[in-house]
């Protein structure tokens, strides 16, 4: 719910920036998400600023970088005190890593083909995948 100032409930913040309410609970207790203001009322309130920054880790998220980069990528932001190319090497060496996965990734997709073009699919207890797997 939005009352006449913009502030946003946990559940509209989440809505709005596509993520579980969940999710914003969690990454306030990890500290992804600053301290929201409170209602007079006790509950918590948030703004655009939670909304973008939800976004971010979103996004992030969405590109493979675990919550220890997201964090990372955040404290240069929140410091105010980065240049464009930190932020370059920072993803450079990320998508270092996306490389390796993919590469992995398509070692086992072989591996496993190599495996099942093995296998006729008869209805015996023999499988040259079980015995692959064993070896």
């Amino acid at each position: 719910m939005t009352d006449l100032y913009g502030n946003l409930s946990r559940g509209s913040l989440a809505k709005k920036s596509g993520v579980n309410s969940e999710t914003v609970r969690y990454y306030e207790k990890i500290e992804l998400m600053p301290e929201p203001m409170r209602s007079e009322g006790g509950h918590r309130v948030y703004n655009e600023k939670h909304v973008r920054r939800l976004h971010f880790i979103r996004r992030s998220r969405e590109l493979g970088f675990s919550l220890k980069e997201v964090r990372g990528l955040l404290d240069l932001v929140d410091e105010e005190n980065f240049t464009c190319a930190d932020v370059l090497e920072r993803t450079s060496i990320h998508l270092k890593d996306v490389r390796k996965k993919i590469s992995d990734l398509k070692k086992m997709e072989r591996t496993l083909h190599k495996m099942m073009s093995e296998c006729d699919g008869a209805l015996r207890p023999q499988c040259p995948i079980i015995d692959a797997l064993f070896s």
